[in-house]
């Protein structure tokens, strides 16, 4: 049993003026989400350092796409998102403009509203020290808590994660432009026209030195009677921890992000004592920016055996390791 979709992270920003490259040491940034980071939110777009017509992260990965101008984290779910997640100002500044009062919605939908020159959806945009600015988009519609003119200290809430704007799912994408107005990539404190891999490298901006580069992962993961279809894994990311043994199935699914050609994605599920129940290593022929996927067995004549089973996910890159998640199910 399978299933794939492709999810397309878009979302666009004020054009910037492309200068040379540049070294910044003047802005240092906190997470501008109230999140745990690869837990309950994680960074799926990075800043575009392909001067030409492709796209690379500043690790010549291809976590990032054509243009994009900023850092995308992303929630695991709209049900995360209806729960509430804080947006928060990067750093010390004043507030110079607001936009509320466009709706949730992805910008593909029917319904969706026409995003000439709003593709940012909802957003504040932060003046920091020496003209630095911050520009946080997608909030949710009724969620912005400051107005023009208000002064915010980093790590104040400004918002909340939402679905504004032209995205296809919930997340903040943050862009920092420096003085000149050039954007910048916070990883590493170069201007976005600086090619990835530059001899110069600088130095991240982040405040938190664990901040580094995720080379992608799983957004989501868990166990159920029945295979989830993209909606349900979109809307609430559907898991239990417990089963009857009449189950129709045991399933095992797996949102994974920032997959790459040759990637291997592992699924299996263990039955108790540990042996194999099922296993599936799909291999990718692609790039994608997100990849959903589902495994699982039909259940035996007489039911499933009681016990501790569990369902365990890999994204395996070049014969290591990239991320890993467990999902303990107890059958009754």
């Amino acid at each position: 049993m399978r299933a794939a979709r492709r999810i397309a992270a878009a979302a666009g920003v004020c054009l910037a003026v492309a200068g040379p490259a540049t070294q910044a040491a003047a802005i240092e940034l906190r997470l501008p989400v109230d999140c745990r980071l690869g837990e309950t939110c994680m960074i799926q777009q990075y800043v575009d350092r392909d001067p030409g017509s492709g796209a690379t992260d500043h690790r010549c990965a291809s976590l990032s796409y054509d243009g994009h101008k900023g850092t995308d984290i992303r929630l695991q779910s709209l049900a995360a998102m209806r729960a509430g997640v804080d947006v928060l100002a990067a750093a010390d500044g004043v507030v110079a403009g607001v936009r509320d009062g466009m709706p949730d919605i992805r910008f593909n939908d029917p319904g969706a509203p026409d995003l000439e020159g709003r593709d940012c959806g909802n957003g504040v945009r932060i003046v920091h020290a020496d003209g630095w600015s911050t520009q946080y988009c997608h909030l949710q519609e009724g969620s912005v808590s400051v107005a023009k003119g208000t002064r915010v200290a980093a790590g104040q809430p400004i918002g909340r994660i939402g679905l504004s704007g032209r995205t296809e799912f919930p997340h903040v994408h943050l862009t920092l432009r420096d003085g000149e107005g050039r954007v910048v990539d916070p990883f590493d404190g170069r201007s976005m026209d600086t090619p990835c891999g530059a001899k110069a490298a600088g130095d991240s901006l982040w405040a938190d030195p664990t901040l580094a580069h995720v080379p992608g992962g799983v957004v989501s993961a868990g166990m159920l009677g029945h295979v989830p279809s993209y909606e349900e894994v979109r809307a609430e990311a559907p898991s239990v921890e417990r089963l009857p043994g009449d189950a129709q199935s045991l399933i095992a699914w797996t949102f994974f992000f920032g997959v790459m050609k040759g990637d291997r994605l592992a699924i299996s599920i263990r039955a108790p004592g540990g042996g194999m129940l099922v296993s599936n290593t799909h291999v990718m022929d692609r790039n994608r920016a997100a990849e959903f996927r589902a495994i699982g067995r039909r259940r035996p004549e007489g039911g499933w055996p009681a016990g501790a089973y569990e369902g365990r996910a890999a994204l395996i890159r070049n014969g290591s390791v990239v991320a890993t998640r467990r999902m303990p199910l107890t059958v009754e």
